[in-house]
């Protein structure tokens, strides 16, 4: 599992040679506890809870090498117990839990937990860094994309893996449909096999032809601003249109939830979605509008709204043909009635009635044309003006605007040469220039698949973007466009169309595939450290690209910015020669997460061939990072400890943790039963009384006929701990007897045991009959600093004289 210390050094401009790395210090496994029931008990008290502190110096490569930490929690089940979901690993780390001490799994068993373990193939030098993936260029790729899988969405996973996910449109609810295509290994997903079905209710994504939801015929998702990776989209059932629901993270279904339903007086299928103010906005075959508000995933009150556009295709089967956009808070809707003219209408979620100036739909072409798009019109500042809708070339595309408020807007001409083409919805974004650019997918007729690219910052064509602009290097230019996902991190298109081919277009010149890499990273340094303490985190240091050879790269043309929590960019630095950025004046405390995008235009793709996998890694200067885990100390009053080792192995070797060993508190449940028997001999053989010898021993004893003026008594005390917990310190209180004590002296007992203490005194036989009378004083173990002894009851035995007691 270890990685071997290889380093490589640059010989040559674009040659690395392995060479054998000079050898590191052991990595250092720290072990700490905390009582977090009674904090600074110590002792700690039974059933308070501790929280083990594992902080883990890497002293491996910088390079990525894997590591591994692993806790056997001692005397789990029974000297303490594990804290179900109480393992924390840092990020970049993988958890993992075993109920034998030897297979390891993936979820949390809970408290059957006898050993955690954390793992990462990718732990470097430190371990106050995290890295992601550099997306290799998208290739045009003839995987199983899903056939008529309209248009791609793009999905990052946590360790930067790049998906790109797409629906078949158009297809009826039990076909599979749902399809993941890996862009990072370009390769379909795992999970398969692709495409899955959809359904209703939440769970994992099924398998086969066990869908229960239609798809619609020109899907528009909508991505939860408050869920990474839960994704909306317009649905049909045999009962109702709503919106269905996925978590691409999860690979799951997210529930339904339907808007109006089907059947007479209702709508057999619709557009959508678009967002406005925390809603998902649709329209119904029947032109109605729906609605759903987000956050609570419910319909909005009121909703179905009155009709905006006249219906179309509202029959059982059947597909709403037109689309949706939004602007300045109005959502637009176009439709295409069998026979009659193409239209928009907007609706005012304000008033939840037709927008003013809006009162009838507007036509946007003449009848016998028909249309598959909405979009959203701006002026030259970026602003959201009004909306558009292009028709299919019948036999040339028509391309009509209107403002928000009703009146005619000039309509982008780069489609009016489109002859006998679909046109569908353009994936609008601003590009690394700032100009805000509008791409649209067009087949049909002469053309295999094209993109139209307008510039809305400049009301015109691209510059430098061919109009239209093929794609002859992607399956000889047989793509048929349907769509575009823009990727900011990359800065590069990724398309898809009904010729199942996945493939990716330089947004400044359309070449494909588009040459250019990037990756986000997160990085939270309060999210490397579980011991609840401060001071852990000292600053930002740097980011920079990791198996790169920089010879590839433009680094002139690439660039970086860093974003805060919130989104906003606090920080756009440039790229160092070394293909370093410098993070040193960004604060921890004024920031205290930072998402690093590094955005790199390439020479040439050479770098991601032969397994070679580049990353951007981001870091921070601060203390070793932590992994923690809680548990339960026994209420068993035999358990008087709780002690934990931990192991590890990393490039630099095996090693071990210290131990920690906490004791363990008697408590009022658990204080010890200690009796004190103080006894006489009854021999008149001096032998007889001696350490160990037979006595009699007894409570009374006649010194007999010595013919003596002088008695020596014999005594012994007996001293037993019952439990259920020892004792220390045990003294002996005889004040008669003085040797008694000194014989004693101060000792221990675990629970159980006894001890023995044999003594004798001196004494005129006119001072008979005596009585002596001892007791013991003691601590029960583990007795918190500070605690008073504890004394047993009194007890005596008595020197008779010759006449009795």
């Amino acid at each position: 599992m270890l990685a071997i210390g290889i380093a490589f050094v640059t010989v040559a401009a674009s040659v690395s040679v392995p060479v054998a790395a000079a050898p590191a210090a052991p990595s250092v496994l720290t072990k700490s506890a905390q009582d977090v029931t009674s904090p600074g008990a110590n002792p700690v008290n039974h059933a308070d809870t501790l929280n083990w502190v594992l902080s883990y110096a890497n002293n491996g490569p910088a390079g990525p090498s894997a590591a591994t930490i692993t806790d056997p929690i001692t005397g789990a089940g029974t000297a303490q117990t594990y804290v179900p979901g109480s393992l924390q690993v840092p990020p970049g780390w993988t958890p993992s839990w075993s109920t034998d001490g030897t297979n390891y799994q993936t979820t949390d068993p809970g408290a059957a937990t006898v050993s955690v373990r954390a793992t990462n193939p990718g732990a470097r030098s430190g371990g106050t860094n995290l890295a992601n993936i550099l997306l290799a260029p998208v290739k045009p790729t003839a995987n199983p994309t899903g056939g008529d899988g309209y248009t791609p969405i793009v999905f990052r996973q946590p360790n930067g893996t790049v998906e790109a996910w797409n629906m078949y449109h158009h297809l009826v609810a039990s076909a599979p449909k749902l399809v993941c295509t890996d862009l990072t290994a370009g390769a379909p997903c795992a999970g398969g096999p692709w495409p899955r079905p959809v359904n209703t209710a939440p769970g994992p994504f099924g398998s086969g032809s066990t869908g229960d939801i239609a798809s619609t015929l020109t899907p528009q998702y909508v991505q939860d601003p408050g869920r990474p990776g839960v994704v909306y989209y317009a649905a049909v059932t045999a009962s109702s249109v709503g919106v269905g629901c996925l978590d691409l993270g999860a690979r799951a279904n997210c529930g339904y939830f339907p808007l109006t339903t089907t059947g007479s007086g209702g709508a057999n299928g619709l557009a959508g979605l678009v967002t406005t103010a925390g809603n998902l906005y649709g329209v119904g075959s029947n032109g109605q509008v729906l609605c759903l508000t987000i956050a609570s995933q419910s319909p909005c009150p009121g909703q179905p709204y009155a009709a905006i556009v006249p219906a179309n295709n509202n029959s059982p089967g059947a597909n709403y043909q037109g689309s949706m956009a939004i602007a300045a808070g109005k959502v637009f809707a176009s439709s295409s009635p069998a026979g009659g003219a193409p239209v928009l209408g907007c609706f005012d979620p304000v008033t939840a009635t037709a927008c003013a100036g809006w009162t009838t739909p507007q036509a946007i072409a003449p009848p016998g044309n028909s249309t598959y798009n909405a979009y959203t019109a701006y002026d030259t500042s970026g602003n959201a003006v009004g909306a558009c809708a292009t028709t299919t070339g019948n036999p040339t595309s028509i391309s009509t605007c209107f403002t928000v408020g009703g009146a005619p807007l000039a309509a982008p001409t780069v489609f009016n040469s489109l002859s006998n083409q679909l046109v569908f919805n353009p994936e609008t974004a601003t590009g690394p220039d700032g100009h805000l650019r509008s791409y649209t997918g067009t087949w049909g007729g002469s053309s295999a698949g094209d993109t139209v690219c307008y510039d809305w910052t400049t009301a015109a064509a691209c510059a430098g973007f061919p109009l239209p602009a093929t794609h002859p290097s992607a399956n000889g230019g047989v793509t048929r466009d349907y769509g575009y996902a823009y990727d900011q991190v990359t800065r590069c298109l990724f398309g898809l169309g009904d010729a199942g081919i996945l493939f990716s277009e330089d947004p400044t010149t359309s070449s494909s595939p588009c040459i250019h890499s990037g990756a986000d990273v997160t990085l939270t340094p309060s999210a490397f450290y579980c011991d609840g303490g401060t001071g852990h985190i000292h600053s930002y240091t740097d980011a920079r690209l990791e198996n790169m050879n920089l010879a590839n790269v433009d680094l002139t043309a690439s660039t970086a910015d860093v974003s805060d929590t919130n989104g906003s960019v606090i920080a756009h630095p440039t790229f160092a020669p070394d293909g370093s950025l410098d993070l040193s004046g960004i604060s921890p405390a004024a920031h205290p997460s930072i998402t690093v995008s590094a955005h790199l235009v390439l020479n040439n793709s050479n770098d991601f061939t032969g397994g070679n996998q580049p990353h951007l890694v981001v870091a921070f200067n601060g203390d070793a990072p932590q992994v923690c885990f809680r548990t339960t100390v026994s209420a068993t009053c035999t358990v008087t400890a709780a002690s934990d080792t931990a192991a590890g192995s990393d490039a630099t070797g095996a090693f071990t943790s210290n131990t920690v060993s906490l004791p363990v508190a008697p408590g009022p449940a658990c204080q010890p039963t200690v009796t004190i028997n103080k006894e006489i001999c009854a021999s008149i053989h001096d032998d007889d009384c001696q350490p160990g010898g037979p006595g009699p021993w007894t409570k009374h004893a006649t010194p007999g006929l010595l013919g003596l003026l002088l008695a020596n008594p014999h005594w012994r005390i007996t001293v037993t701990d019952a439990g259920p917990t020892g004792i220390t310190g045990v003294t002996v209180i005889d004040s008669a007897a003085p040797s008694c004590r000194s014989a004693a002296g101060t000792f221990d007992l675990a629970a159980g045991q006894s001890k023995q203490v044999f003594c004798s005194t001196s004494l005129l036989l006119t001072l008979l009959p005596f009585t002596n009378t001892a007791s013991a004083t003691y601590l029960p173990t583990n007795s918190p600093a500070g605690t008073p002894p504890s004394r047993t009851s009194d007890s005596s035995a008595v020197a008779c004289s010759l006449l009795g007691c």
